[in-house]
């Protein structure tokens, strides 16, 4: 889905995105956890009216994708041709991910730009050649430290394994080049001081920090004993480390060494969202090679939990993993998008249930918010014949209304748009339509239909005018989180033909009241979160 992102130049635009991901396998909730963040994300700061770039892709490219490309008996190219066409892509289609750019580090745009990169490094005298030995992972793509491997159990007792992937590290020895990443520890720690939001969640920045001061070593970044990668530019018997060819994919892409009027008006990336399990490539490699070439740094580096299945982190390599059309097919792609990040706090670990997602469905979407909207609908059609009224008779109980709306405004703006609390910001909301139910509930307007004077009248019309607006605001602050179901509530009110696309309301003026004029054609339309035909995994 491409939605309106800046071409060139102009004013900076606000650039968010994802990891690339690796392609030795399908997407799992994982995957998708943290594209559906970034994606909110870029929608939200679009509907603040500001200019966006939202990137992601996949990373083709390392020993891993070799491995799993001959295991299946093809290429490593036809491989990662396969599970992006196949699979990557397709699912971020059907979760309305509305990227502006897909990343591919097969490409030659990135491919030419990377090689470019490490030859100005290797001119400043920022690499060198020398031999390492140590303990690999391949599922990792990097070299391990002692204090990064943990005694293996099972099949794996008595070997040291990667804490990541619980699988046994293979001892590589090899002439590379290396990265001094090791003289740009106090230029870092420096710049984590002066910034303070440069890594969160506070967790992670502490651990980073904890890392960088006990010292950094020389980063190797070059492999001689496989060929699946990006040829050292002056040495053709090296490939470019995976990791130091994955990171430059946020450069490349925007046109670093390529489109200077694009780069110039997209890069730094403004927040980097990325798994924990990478921060450390993030906070510390990726800053030290900007550094190095003279190149800004991003502004946050944004560290998401883990998605735990019966205790254990989501990944392709222990097999817990599951497929978001599992659920989309299930509970409806809106109300996958809405819940991980409704139901767990981003920046922290957690747990997914299909029992509680299954109630939070049934509870806080269909009870709640659908309910609510075909309620309105259903009232304005029987006592109005599907025009909206005119408010003519409001009082201290609709002013609590308009109160409440721009609190709500407010918070969630504040929350998913600059603290990145998706958490908080969507409770905010549904604070807000908790609000509008109680205000039905205790103004009663079928009862007040039963007095015919101009004054019941007044009242009744005022009474459904003011929840109509209420859906009208809600349907724009929940259109970056649940976009399907804002433009059905959106037809539903006839607002498009008056205000426009949903899309194109911005936050602010969701929280002016009155904006959804009277006269406006409400019809009841399809339940916007149906009754789920079996509450358990069947």
């Amino acid at each position: 889905m491409k939605p309106n992102g800046p071409e060139s130049g102009g004013e900076k635009a606000f650039y968010v995105t994802t990891p690339i991901y690796y392609v030795n396998d399908a997407p799992h909730l994982g995957h998708a956890y943290t594209t559906v963040a970034g994606d909110v994300l870029a929608r939200w700061h679009r509907q603040r009216g500001e200019k966006v770039w939202y990137l992601t892709g996949t990373d083709e490219h390392g020993q891993k994708i070799m491995r799993t490309a001959d295991a299946n008996g093809v290429s490593p190219q036809e491989w990662c041709d396969r599970l992006v066409d196949g699979s990557w892509k397709p699912l971020w289609e059907h979760l309305e991910i509305a990227n502006d750019d897909f990343i591919r580090t097969t490409q030659k745009r990135h491919t030419d730009r990377v090689q470019e990169f490490v030859q100005d490094l290797y001119d400043k005298g920022e690499i060198y050649q020398g031999g390492y030995e140590g303990p690999y992972c391949v599922g990792c793509e990097e070299y391990k430290l002692p204090g990064d491997l943990v005694d293996g159990e099972g099949e794996y007792e008595g070997q040291k394994v990667c804490s990541v992937h619980k699988k046994p590290v293979e001892i590589l020895k090899e002439e590379n080049y290396f990265f001094r990443l090791s003289e740009y520890g106090a230029k870092l720690l420096a710049h984590y001081e002066a910034n303070p939001d440069f890594i969160q969640p506070e967790s992670a920045r502490n651990e980073v920090v904890n890392f960088v001061r006990q010292g950094l070593q020389d980063l190797s970044i070059s492999r001689s004993t496989f060929d699946w990668g990006i040829p050292i530019p002056w040495d053709a018997k090296h490939v470019i480390y995976v990791w130091v060819d994955a990171l430059l994919n946020y450069a490349t892409a925007v046109g670093y060494n390529e489109n200077p009027e694009k780069f110039e008006s997209t890069f730094p990336a403004d927040i980097h969202l990325v798994g924990k399990d990478i921060l450390r490539f993030h906070a510390i490699i990726w800053p030290a090679m900007l550094m190095a070439n003279g190149l800004p740094l991003p502004g946050r580096i944004a560290a998401n939990g883990w998605l735990m299945v019966g205790g254990e982190k989501m990944s392709k390599s222990n097999l817990t993993g599951i497929k978001p059309q599992d659920l989309t097919i299930h509970f409806g792609v809106d109300a996958y998008r809405w819940y991980f990040l409704r139901a767990i706090a981003f920046g922290q670990d957690g747990s997914f249930s299909w029992e509680d997602f299954s109630a939070r469905y049934t509870s806080e979407l269909a009870n709640d918010y659908g309910n609510l909207a075909s309620r309105v609908a259903a009232m304005v059609g029987k006592y109005f014949g599907g025009s909206l009224p005119e408010a003519t008779a409001a009082g201290e109980a609709e002013q609590a209304i308009q109160d409440g709306l721009a609190k709500a405004v407010a918070e969630s703006d504040q929350k998913i748009g600059d603290e990145l609390d998706f958490q908080g910001g969507i409770l905010a909301i549904f604070d807000f339509v908790k609000q509008v139910n109680g205000y039905i509930t205790d103004q009663a307007p079928w009862a007040v239909a039963k007095d015919t004077s101009e004054q019941g009248r007044a009242r009744l019309a005022t009474i459904l005018y003011t929840a109509a607006e209420s859906l009208r605001a809600i349907a724009v602050l929940l259109n970056p989180i649940m976009p399907d179901t804002s433009q059905k509530l959106w037809d539903s009110l006839g607002a498009e033909a008056l205000l426009g696309r949903v899309a194109d309301q911005t936050v602010q003026e969701a929280g002016t009241w009155g904006r959804l004029p009277a006269g406006s054609v409400v019809t009841k339309g399809a339940v916007l979160f149906p009754r789920l035909e079996d509450p358990a995994r069947g």
